[in-house]
């Protein structure tokens, strides 16, 4: 199969390109990038047609960082319809996390992951295992059975391993198999019984709050067990001005470390709690102005490698609970895009550099050959209207969960296409 993306704006980081160009994709590989080539390149003859006018044309999005549900929690989440979320998103490849039921801590887990995206998926799926047995923290998980079956990295978000001991070992294990290991920094008995950040908002609601230092001790901590063992350390969902100022020490020093932010850090702050909605309850929860200037300088200095989207499906009865007892996360592939494009109509960062963070930068993390529009390689690509606004309904999203923080919000710049191995998987089009 022969198609043409014809006149759009080529933005490819890893080649330094942001010009207009066409890309002819030819049985799944990108084939040719060169100026007219339905008039100069005899192999573009014929091809199928993608007028790209206007239009921006990047590598598919690499997400480090979602929770598809499957297997166990099915209602909420599955392979099937996180994919399809993703691709509406502009994601290519997604990077799932382990804490499903059972959790992903054995090969056997990651055969059925990746089996389920085989069959089901129209997204490039790689797990992630997870660090310790049943996520638990206190025995270590089998990681090179891990690292054999196909995952990426290990990790046990969604619960801090509370154990330095443990998480030692873990890293010189990681280390070995040469696995990047993904930490949920939070320190458990700091933020227990907390629900949003701790500060004068969490006062005037009367809510328990969540405060800084329980994510910036544990940042501390694994950084000084990264230095130790030398591991490739990714710090997930980074939400303060301390973790981030740390994180910047570190690479400054030289230790093998990346991190990575979330639209929803990088948008909101907590004073949009004041509704108490749990749509908005998330975890590392919505810090202050502060904060979140903190981020976005460091995904400007480049402190901060890549944004991820820290996809977590609920089901409607969960959120619509008191928000002391909702559970934490909120959906976000559909909406990625968007809040982090406001980063480059805002002036904070160019497109290059919110482009990089989204293809390029992931690659490298969890050594991919994706996300990049090289001659070559396999044919992942996103095609945008930087232009076009659209307003979030949740009955629209492609999740099978609504819980989005931005019900209403109008977002300048749509995804229009989004093509996996060359195969166009999601339209806009086709949705209208």
């Amino acid at each position: 199969m022969r198609l043409l993306i014809a006149n759009g704006k080529l933005i490819d980081p890893a080649n330094r390109l942001n010009t207009i160009l066409d890309l002819l994709i030819v049985d799944g590989k990108i084939a040719k990038v060169g100026a007219k080539l339905s008039e100069t390149y005899d192999g573009a003859k014929d091809a199928q047609v993608i007028d790209a006018d206007g239009k921006l044309v990047v590598p598919g999005f690499i997400d480090l960082h979602t929770h598809f549900r499957e297997p166990g929690y099915e209602y909420k989440e599955t392979i099937k319809t996180g994919t399809a979320s993703a691709a509406a998103g502009g994601f290519t490849t997604v990077c799932v996390m382990p804490n499903t039921n059972p959790v992903n801590d054995n090969q056997s887990v990651t055969e059925f992951i990746l089996d389920k995206a085989r069959k089901e998926g129209i997204v490039n799926v790689c797990p992630i295992g997870a660090i310790t047995k049943g996520s638990k923290g206190q025995e270590l998980a089998e990681i090179s059975e891990l690292g054999e079956a196909g995952c990426v990295a290990i990790s046990d978000d969604g619960r801090p391993v509370m154990n330095s001991e443990v998480m030692r070992r873990a890293m010189e294990y990681a280390k070995t198999f040469d696995l990047p290991v993904i930490d949920h920094c939070e320190d458990l008995i700091l933020s227990e019984g907390g629900s949003m950040h701790e500060g004068i908002i969490s006062t005037e609601l009367g809510l328990k709050g969540i405060p800084a230092a329980s994510e910036e001790v544990m940042v501390a901590r694994d950084l000084i067990l990264a230095q130790q063992t030398g591991v490739h350390l990714h710090l997930a969902h980074i939400s303060t001005a301390n973790s981030v100022r740390m994180i910047r020490e570190a690479k400054a020093r030289g230790l093998k470390v990346t991190a990575e932010a979330c639209p929803h850090h990088f948008t909101l702050t907590h004073e949009t709690l004041m509704d108490f909605d749990a749509n908005k309850k998330m975890n590392p929860p919505l810090r202050t102005k502060a904060d979140v200037d903190a981020v976005i300088e460091g995904l400007k200095d480049g402190t901060l490698d890549a944004i991820a989207t820290d996809h977590a499906p609920h089901a409607a009865e969960e959120k619509h609970q008191e928000f002391e007892s909702a559970p934490f996360g909120v959906v976000g592939l559909e909406t990625a895009w968007p809040l982090a494009y406001a980063l480059v109509e805002s002036g904070m960062l160019t497109v290059e550099e919110v482009v990089a963070k989204l293809t390029i930068h992931p690659a490298k993390i969890i050594k991919s050959n994706r996300g990049t529009l090289s001659e070559g390689a396999v044919a992942d690509v996103t095609i945008i209207d930087p232009e076009e606004s659209w307003v979030v309904d949740p009955a629209k999203l492609l999740s099978k969960s609504k819980n989005t923080s931005f019900i209403g919000w109008k977002m300048r710049s749509r995804i229009l296409k989004t093509i996996v191995s060359g195969k166009v998987v999601w339209s806009a089009i086709t949705r209208e």
